[in-house]
């Protein structure tokens, strides 16, 4: 007996009724053109039948799928941009890399008694 495979809402955005896989998930891949083959490759607990659900799905909602996209990617952007303004790549000698930790701690004391 072969489940059908359907797109629902279980609070996470829409996904396939089979699996976790979102539709955001393979967005990215449908957006570069990749075949199905090469989405098994990167996820290959999806059949070609699946994935073939997920983009007749996405075809008919692009717009809003490659909004949501966009909005996610800059997020992702920012969080990334936001960490390393907090923890930036250490350079440096060993000795050089203690010191400027020694540094930001005192810094970070320093605005804790203010």
């Amino acid at each position: 007996m072969t489940r059908e495979i359907t797109i629902v809402d279980r609070g996470r955005g829409h996904q396939l009724s089979t699996c976790r896989i979102t539709v955001l998930d393979l967005v990215p891949y449908f957006q570069r053109g990749d075949s199905y083959d090469e989405i098994i490759r990167w996820i290959p607990t999806l059949s070609h039948e699946e994935i073939a659900t997920v983009e007749q799905y996405y075809r008919a909602h692009k717009e809003e799928f490659d909004e949501k996209d966009r909005q996610f990617r800059a997020r992702r952007a920012e969080q990334i941009r936001q960490h390393r303004l907090r923890f930036p790549e250490m350079n440096g000698t060993p000795e050089e890399r203690r010191a400027r930790l020694l540094r930001l701690l005192e810094e970070h004391r320093q605005k804790g008694k203010k």
